[in-house]
């Protein structure tokens, strides 16, 4: 091998153990090695075999590395091309999740319309399944039954599924009220720095939860006689945090009130869905929530979730960066007001249509035409806050915005240790973005795009952000190991060459 191709094995190498929460320590324990063994081959110092590379790929359960028949997916992109047409905003993969983990306090059937069928989707239905649920696509509208049984099988959890999506942490608490004593593996997902579960045992400890942390896993002990006597408060104003708080208290058979509580969209759809399911609920969209929960849930439900706002954000950057004209309908527009603010200090232009309501009656949608606009750098910072400020997956977006504006943009990160830097690969591309510290980026355009080839980031958004910046590029780009895209966005590639996009999925293996 060369020492060129060795380094990227590597770096392929050590993203996906940090994607996996592992250090080089844990790894060389599973491969029986060494320390320095390990830390040689993320270094592309160190020659591999096939059996090497095949044992790491199974030791992360990671596809980045993974050999065999089907191997790694990546992207081709031919950009510069100027896209057009008309193009539907499909449902919230966040809504989506959460919809899922709420499926369990049912023990009826539950229908979820219109369901992205995503790899975030497939790994928890793989882990619903293994614990007993029944679950089948009713359509090729991807309308989803799901059904819970009376006794769940928790002892056959499916781990190496549970581990590769951090929604699996919103398994708490439904579980409680179905078991006293449980394990969930320890939650996977994008590789965004460390995210502690103390926020969701501060809202879960009230309803008698407590988690001790074990190896690998994270095993649950519920006293069934506590009850929360006063107000929750949570620590964090988080989204699954909230989802957390609402999944105990929707049988808790009692009123509690989440103070603190994020009102962001997810949250506003599982709200909605659990007054399907005959919880009372006031305050939906505010940061103080009463639950009034029912102790026994066995009904037959229908339900639609709305709208993906940062999907939409994703379409709207595409036409942005490749200066087209299209139409991005079914924009939930309550989530999108503050980014659409911006972007028109910015110099965007666009028209959007009067106001519809989403299918589950409850969000409010319009489509948006966007326009070929000449932007320029924002007047102050852009940084990200909870709903209704501009959303925390939507920053990093701006990063590649920013880049075609003229005039210089600082991004600011405050969330996520580890986002921001993933941005500086921008400059493969032939952005200029300067890495202040971990959370703050400062950009510097207009960008003259570049194709070139890059490894996909570990982090969703980014990973997006450079396959956006790639359609800009002019000449043939490769986007490697797409995993990641794939886990929040279903067909993205298919549907940007709708629009008139040339990107070629492909395998080397």
């Amino acid at each position: 091998m060369s020492d060129d191709y060795l380094t990227r094995i590597g770096s392929l190498i050590r993203d996906a153990r940090k994607h996996s929460g592992w250090t080089q320590a844990q790894l060389a324990t599973e491969l029986s090695t060494s320390q320095s063994a390990v830390n040689r081959i993320e270094q592309g110092q160190q020659n591999l075999t096939l059996e090497m590379l095949a044992r790491i790929g199974a030791a992360l359960d990671s596809e980045i590395v993974a050999l065999g028949v089907s191997g790694p997916s990546h992207l081709r992109v031919v950009g510069g091309k100027r896209l057009s047409g008309v193009i539907d905003v499909k449902t919230s993969k966040n809504a989506g999740v959460a919809l899922l983990c709420a499926s369990l306090l049912n023990e009826g059937t539950t229908v979820l319309r219109k369901v992205a069928r995503i790899e975030e989707v497939n790994r928890l239905l793989e882990v619903l399944e293994s614990i007993g649920v029944r679950t089948r696509w009713l359509n090729d509208d991807n309308d989803l039954e799901l059904i819970a049984p009376a006794h769940l099988d928790l002892d056959a959890i499916d781990e190496d599924a549970a581990r590769r999506t951090r929604s699996i942490i919103m398994f708490l608490g439904p579980l409680m009220h179905r078991s006293t004593d449980f394990e969930i593996p320890y939650a996977g997902g994008c590789d965004l720095g460390t995210r502690t579960v103390e926020p969701h045992m501060t809202a879960l400890r009230p309803f008698g939860l407590e988690v001790k942390a074990t190896e690998g896993s994270y095993h649950a002990i519920v006293d069934s006689d506590k009850r929360p006597h006063r107000p929750i408060v949570l620590t964090e104003r988080g989204d699954t945090v909230t989802e957390n708080a609402l999944l105990a208290a929707a049988r808790h058979d009692g009123t509690t009130i989440i103070r603190n509580a994020s009102p962001n969209y997810m949250v506003q759809d599982l709200c909605f869905f659990l007054v399907e399911l005959g919880v009372q609920i006031t305050g939906i969209g505010t940061t103080t929530l009463e639950v009034t929960g029912v102790p026994v849930i066995s009904k037959d439900v229908t339900y639609a979730p709305s709208e993906d706002p940062i999907e939409a954000m994703s379409l709207i950057t595409a036409a942005i960066v490749t200066e087209s004209k299209i139409t991005v309908r079914r924009v939930p527009i309550e989530f999108m007001e503050i980014e659409l603010a911006l972007l028109e200090e910015m110099g965007f232009v666009y028209e959007r249509s009067e106001e519809y309501l989403a299918l589950n009656g409850q969000t409010r949608l319009v489509d948006i035409t966007t326009y070929p606009s000449t932007l320029h750098s924002p007047i102050d910072k852009i940084h990200p806050m909870p709903f209704p400020g501009l959303n925390i997956d939507n920053l990093p977006f701006f990063a590649v915005i920013a880049a075609t504006a003229t005039g210089s943009t600082l991004l600011h990160d405050w969330v996520y240790e580890n986002r921001a830097i993933y941005l500086t690969e921008l400059n493969k591309l032939g952005a200029q973005v300067k890495l202040l510290d971990p959370h703050r980026v400062l950009i510097e355009g207009p960008t003259r795009w570049r194709a070139t080839e890059l490894i996909c980031p570990p982090a969703l958004r980014p990973a997006v952000v450079i396959l956006l910046a790639m359609l800009a590029a002019k000449g043939t780009s490769v986007l490697r190991s797409v995993y990641v895209i794939n886990r929040g966005y279903e067909d993205l590639a298919e549907r940007l060459n709708a629009l008139g996009a040339k990107i070629e999925t492909f395998r080397d293996i």
